[in-house]
Order: structure tokens, then C-alpha cells, then sequence
């Protein structure tokens, strides 16, 4: 039997993202999420992880930027690709360098529209409404050195209707995410692989 992919997901926030993606890969045997990753003590991502029975990593801002502890630890639980599902923050690139071209985002508009620094979550809703868009949509991208940057994997697109709120765009966008997220990833891993 061909040993399984090995993945880590990054998240600093709720986890829906993230829980969508342990569920899909669970009992497949091909796919194993090696540990959430976190740079949140107050997430919910770790709850989240705790109930799923997936080993969680918190970190601060020094732990990833002024030292590899994270790379160690990736390479010690045999991590070949890397997912962010909802972390804000840009990828050192000691880890960009270690996994190139294995780091996998989403974003919550379709880039390069809406994204960039301080691009995320609910801004990004408020934004495409406020500008009069006729829709919106994710991206799934490789990941570089810059936010939201990186190759296009994938764009799913959504309708913006006259009256919705940033609230009911969030929901639209949650839809997809769930659908296409794990789908893309599964995709792209078994491409390379």
C-alpha cells in the first residue's frame, strides 16, 4: 500500500474550513491530517481539532518567524503539504522553501480582486458589496511570499444580490468553501503526487 499524503492545516480562527477537511479525508487511509496549527490561543480551530482527535500546535509570532520549531515539528510528523484554512498570517519563507509549491490557501472573493493585507473574513464581504459587485466567489492558490498572491488553483463563483448583507454573502461563500475546498486540495495533492 503507498504510504498516505500527510497534511497540516493552518488556522487562526473558528476551523469550519478546517473540520470540512478532516471530515472529508477521514478513514480514507490516503490522506492523514498530521496537526492544526495555530497562532490563536482563543480559537475555536483548537476545540475543534481536540474533538476531532487531531493533535493541535499553538505558536506565537516569534515561535514562526524568529526560530524553524515549526519546520522541525512539520518535518517530525512527516508533513508533505500544507493547508491554510483561515490563517492571517504570511508564510516565513524558511517553510515556503521547505514545501514549494505545497502550501495551498483560500480566499473568500476572486482574486486578485479583494485580496492582500488585511484582506479577510468579513472585510472582504463588506468590500464586495460596498463596490456594487454582481458577484463574488473563492480562490484556491498556491501560497508565496506575499498575501493572496500565489497560482490560481481553482475559482468558484457565487451571485451578489441586490439586498444581501455581508452576513448573507458570508454564507454563499461558506457553501463553496465547504464543497470545492476539500475536493481542490485532494486534487492538487494527488496531481503532484
Amino acid at each position: 500500500m503507498k504510504k498516505p499524503i500527510r497534511l497540516a492545516i493552518f488556522a487562526s480562527g473558528n476551523g469550519s474550513n478546517a473540520q470540512q477537511i478532516a471530515e472529508y479525508f477521514a478513514g480514507t487511509g490516503e490522506v492523514l491530517i498530521s496537526a492544526i496549527y495555530c497562532n490563536n490561543a482563543g480559537a475555536y480551530v483548537l476545540e475543534r481539532a481536540r474533538l476531532l482527535g487531531i493533535p493541535s500546535v499553538l505558536f506565537n509570532r516569534e515561535i514562526l518567524y524568529d526560530s524553524t520549531a515549526i519546520l522541525q515539528d512539520l518535518k517530525s510528523k512527516k508533513v508533505d503539504w500544507i493547508v491554510l484554512a483561515g490563517f492571517l498570517w504570511l508564510i516565513p519563507d524558511y517553510i515556503l522553501e521547505a514545501y514549494p509549491r505545497n502550501i495551498i490557501n483560500i480566499h473568500p472573493a476572486l482574486l486578485p480582486a479583494y485580496g492582500g493585507k488585511g484582506m479577510f473574513g468579513m472585510k472582504v464581504h463588506e468590500a464586495v458589496i460596498a463596490a456594487g459587485e454582481k458577484e463574488s466567489g473563492i480562490t484556491m492558490h498556491h501560497v508565496n511570499g506575499k498575501y493572496d498572491d500565489g497560482d490560481v488553483l481553482f475559482q468558484a463563483r457565487c451571485t451578489v444580490n441586490n439586498g444581501d448583507t455581508p452576513e448573507m454573502l458570508a454564507a454563499k461563500i461558506h457553501d463553496l468553501e465547504y464543497t470545492f475546498y476539500p475536493q481542490i486540495i485532494e486534487k492538487t495533492i494527488r496531481t503532484k503526487s
